[in-house]
């Protein structure tokens, strides 16, 4: 790599003895002095075995290999520029393409429903999302992954985004058939909708908690899913009760078209990360998404 680099910098040197006309002019665009130029000139003459300047006291003209060697260098030393240019650019510009891997009920519940809202500030900007519950490869082939649950051990950059309640809920038809259970213990006589962990393949357990009291309740439900929409539209119709995590779920409690249950046996909270792969600053089109979920989260 340091030979390259040494090559990389001659070439620019040499770039500037052809613009500048002479080594004097040249250092003076570069900061150096004429004979530090000449040494830099001679070290790039050396690596590559040609000379490359006819030199007199006044001039420096190319050889017939130096500009040989110019035509075909100046071409990747331009490219090599734009793209420093570009990154610059994106650095500071909201633009491009952003690669979202994120957790699906986030994304159906949350992200969908604001996406046109988050594009509309970026029109500069396109949105490609993955949506996946698995951990194992989540950065692969992307700019960010957003997350529920503990944040993992690893090299990322995580950003908490906020922690959110677990709510267990039914709809009106639900209670006025099967009625309203007025403990979580009472919950084993009746149906349920089941959310599967896809980490392990099984049913969530269904925790409560209150003031250090904390237990699991054996519920039992004929319809097992590991989509949200499904879960919610099943509740809707008033197949079961269903045990979530709230955030989402707020329209449809506001209008009364789901009821939360045992509100003071809901002590637990579900975190949500957001993971980068670089520690230094990331770009700009991700700083815009971390920022807008952070917004839409706080409402």
């Amino acid at each position: 790599m340091s030979f390259d680099a040494r090559i990389l910098n001659g070439v620019g040197v040499m770039a500037a003895v052809v613009e500048a006309g002479n080594f004097a002019r040249a250092g003076e665009a570069l900061g150096l002095t004429a004979s530090g130029v000449s040494r830099s000139v001679a070290r790039l003459e050396t690596r590559i075995g040609v000379r490359l300047f006819d030199r007199t006291s006044r001039t420096a003209t190319l050889t017939e290999e130096g500009d040989r060697f110019y035509s075909q260098v100046m071409p990747l030393l331009a490219s090599i520029e734009d793209a420093a240019g570009e990154a610059a650019g994106s650095a500071a510009t909201v633009s491009g393409k952003l690669r979202v891997n994120v957790d699906p009920w986030f994304a159906r519940m949350v992200l969908a429903p604001n996406v046109q809202a988050f594009l509309s500030r970026h029109p500069q900007l396109s949105l490609d999302l993955i949506v996946s519950n698995h951990r194992e490869e989540m950065m692969t082939g992307v700019d960010i992954a957003v997350r529920f649950g503990p944040a993992h051990g690893s090299s990322l950059i995580v950003r908490k985004i906020l922690e959110t309640r677990v709510v267990t809920c039914a709809a009106p038809s639900y209670l006025e058939r099967r009625g309203r259970p007025a403990t979580p213990h009472e919950l084993v006589e009746h149906e349920t909708i089941l959310f599967r962990d896809p980490q392990t393949g099984r049913p969530f357990a269904w925790g409560f908690g209150r003031g250090g009291d904390e237990f699991d309740v054996d519920v039992r439900g004929r319809v097992t899913t590991d989509d949200p929409s499904t879960a919610i539209e099943a509740c809707l119709s008033g197949q079961g009760i269903f045990q979530s995590l709230a955030l989402g779920l707020d329209r449809w409690l506001a209008a009364g078209d789901l009821i939360a249950l045992f509100e003071d046996w809901s002590d637990e909270l579900y975190p949500l990360y957001a993971y980068h792969p670089s520690r230094h600053l990331p770009p700009a089109k991700v700083r815009a998404f971390l920022d807008f979920v952070q917004e839409i989260c706080g409402r």
